[in-house]
């Protein structure tokens, strides 16, 4: 897990998929590819430079986003790596996963230790029902007819299925944490897998 944070602290969550990048989202991330970040792991802090991005035309924040990182991490077990499906994974409904982060609590308190909960999967057409405009590059769990979900500030972290981060934290309902009536949405990952391993491979 990262910690993306400007100068007032904790902004959203990402998560490593290379020694050196940074998996997150745009939803907070308003700004040129010039501006910097700071990622944390371990009480260190790193500067992330190079914002790399794709999509923003969408009407949610269905954006992934690779924050290339200054210097590479060391590598140990307080610093993984997290593996991407290689291919697209069919998650059945009511699969269980987590989903991790700093966000706000239930109360609107940004809590100083990561937080996890599982969640279970949503069927997508249940979710569109809930969100008439959501597109297919998306994977909806948690949030709904439940009390567990992510809120905000947890933008950009994972959704981990099988070890594996299928999906990035997108949107829910905008200040409800208490907790939403329609599903959290993140955007499947999958989908952004070739322009990721583009920017891996240097390409881009």
């Amino acid at each position: 897990m990262a910690s993306v944070q400007n100068k007032h602290g904790h902004i959203c969550g990402g998560f490593l998929i290379a020694e050196d990048f940074v998996v997150t989202a745009y939803a907070f991330i308003k700004c040129t590819d010039q501006t910097l970040y700071l990622w944390r792991y371990n009480s260190n802090f790193i500067t992330a430079k190079g914002l790399l991005y794709e999509n923003r035309h969408f009407k949610f924040s269905f954006h992934v986003v690779c924050l290339q990182l200054s210097r590479k991490v060391q590598l140990d077990r307080t610093a993984r790596i997290i593996q991407l499906p290689h291919a697209e994974i069919k998650l059945q409904e009511n699969e269980v996963c987590q989903v991790a982060g700093w966000g706000f609590t239930e109360n609107y308190t940004l809590p100083n230790e990561l937080r996890v909960v599982n969640v279970l999967v949503i069927q997508h057409q249940i979710c569109k029902e809930n969100w008439p405009d959501l597109p297919n590059k998306v994977i909806c769990a948690g949030g709904y007819r439940t009390n567990k979900g992510f809120c905000q500030r947890d933008s950009g972290g994972p959704l981990v299925c099988n070890g594996f981060a299928v999906g990035v934290v997108s949107f829910n309902k905008n200040l409800n944490c208490k907790y939403p009536d329609v599903p959290n949405v993140y955007t499947d990952i999958s989908k952004y897998r070739q322009w990721i391993d583009k920017i891996l491979r240097g390409v881009i």
